[in-house]
């Protein structure tokens, strides 16, 4: 009997495994917020490194987080690295793309928990008085993500953290307006 469930068992593991390696690759998540400022005030607030902690969902996770800055410290080349607990990992951000007020776009390279590298970009379209700020994520998953896949999203994993920081971002712009 025992060995019966056992190789029942074993069997549901081997299942589990070959669909998990078959799930796709590739990977995004997108969040919008639409804030009632320029563009400018939220593209001045993600395009410097040293402000993204005011609008990091990351920070909060592990206010105890190291930071290392490299590069100038807004814009292409900007970078910072950091090492942070369980919740947060280590790894490094670097701005590969600024365009003023339209797109930023971000290396993200993990080395904890998983080792992986994604692309972020954050874009700004203006409309009147407002601006709509999309930030996504895309990448490859590894087999582990693959397999947690199976039980929670990507999307649902990481989109109310990037809910968030854009809410921080909306707040913090349109209190800036207000001054």
């Amino acid at each position: 009997m025992i060995a019966k469930i056992l190789i029942a068992l074993a069997a549901l593991v081997v299942i589990f495994l070959i669909v998990a390696a078959f799930q796709p690759e590739d990977f995004r998540v997108e969040r919008s917020v639409v804030i009632s400022a320029p563009a400018a005030y939220a593209f001045e607030q993600v395009n410097d490194l040293h402000k993204w902690q005011e609008i990091s969902p990351y920070a909060k996770m592990d206010p105890a987080a190291r930071y290392d800055f490299t590069g100038p410290a807004a814009g292409v080349g900007a970078a910072m690295a950091w090492v942070g607990n369980s919740n947060v990992g280590e790894g490094k951000m670097t701005i590969t793309e600024s365009r003023p007020n339209e797109l930023i776009k971000m290396r993200l390279d993990f080395e904890k928990p998983f080792k992986s590298t994604c692309v972020a970009e954050f874009t700004f379209k203006p409309t009147g008085d407002q601006t709509t700020v999309t930030w996504a994520m895309a990448g490859k998953k590894i087999f582990i993500t693959k397999a947690v896949g199976l039980i929670i999203s990507m999307d649902k994993m990481i989109g109310g953290q990037f809910e968030d920081g854009l809410a921080s971002l909306k707040r913090l712009s349109e209190a800036r307006t207000k001054k």
